[in-house]
């Protein structure tokens, strides 16, 4: 059921990322809809709560949107986010991933970020993905998971 994680290299709010060379750590990766918006906000705060938790059992944890690198260094600050968020602004990360798809809101139809999670072992494959994710509870989930690995 694994299989290998698309790599990529993107700008981060701590220095440019490249999935690869994090290896042999085991990653998580969430992609996100937007910075500073209600549910996104709660998604990054749990996990930030949980960082040291996740950085005990030796886990990385990334956050990924296609806002840009300003809005990503506005958002970190004023909710004082802990992990790195990672900018995706053409998007192939996203469709990499297959979180880019088409959403319906309010009877209109668009494109955007799936919310979503996966779980990425220190060879590099994908060993679990959170799709359509509910933000309640959802990184205390991951965190059990990646405490399994």
């Amino acid at each position: 059921m694994s299989q290998n994680a698309p790599d990529f290299t993107l700008p981060g709010t701590e220095g440019d990322v490249t999935l690869s060379a994090l290896r042999p750590a085991p990653v998580v990766l969430f992609f996100y809809p937007r910075d500073n918006t209600s549910g996104c906000t709660t998604e990054a705060q749990d996990f930030t709560a949980l960082l040291p938790e996740f950085e005990a059992a030796g886990v990385k944890v990334f956050g990924i949107s296609k806002d840009d690198m300003a809005s990503h260094a506005r958002f970190v600050e004023k909710k004082a986010l802990g992990m790195p968020l990672l900018s995706d602004a053409d998007g192939t990360t996203c469709e990499d991933f297959g979180v880019w798809q088409e959403k319906k809101m309010y009877g209109k139809t668009f494109m955007g970020i799936v919310r979503s999670t996966f779980q990425i072992d220190g060879s590099g494959q994908i060993v679990r993905e959170w799709r359509k994710v509910k933000v309640a509870g959802h990184a205390a989930e991951v965190l059990d998971a990646a405490r399994a690995l």
